[in-house]
């Protein structure tokens, strides 16, 4: 009988594909490939790993009978670092802060800084 994947085995399957993409375009931002359009494009690859990273976390703590009393983003990240599933928490916060400014800003300054820190983030 062959077993059915559990949730978030499908979420990070879908997970590792997206990081894959927003990995690729990181690697073209560091060469200078990336023209203002590629930029955002990059960006939203970021926020979709973000998201899918985050969910991901949370089905699989919930498979192993973990109870959240709310289901943030935040929340989530600090289960799994107390849980050990991830081992920086303060980079995923950094990560978290930066995908929350990246849907909120249009100054063009705010921007590159982002874009340049989108390189350290790899997801420990």
């Amino acid at each position: 009988m062959v077993q059915e994947k559990k949730r978030w085995q499908y979420r990070f399957d879908n997970f590792s594909r997206a990081y894959f993409l927003l990995q690729e375009a990181a690697e073209r931002n560091k060469a200078g490939e990336l023209d203002q359009l590629a930029k955002e494009g990059m960006i939203q690859r970021f926020e979709l790993c973000m998201e899918l990273a985050w969910k991901t976390m949370k089905d699989y703590l919930e498979s192993q009978n973990v109870v959240f009393s709310q289901i943030t983003p935040r929340a989530v990240l600090k289960e799994s670092v107390a849980g050990k599933l991830i081992s920086d928490g303060e980079s995923w916060m950094s990560a978290l802060d930066a995908r929350r400014k990246m849907s909120h800003t249009y100054d063009f300054t705010k921007f590159e800084i982002i874009m340049s820190l989108l390189q350290n983030y790899r997801g420990n």
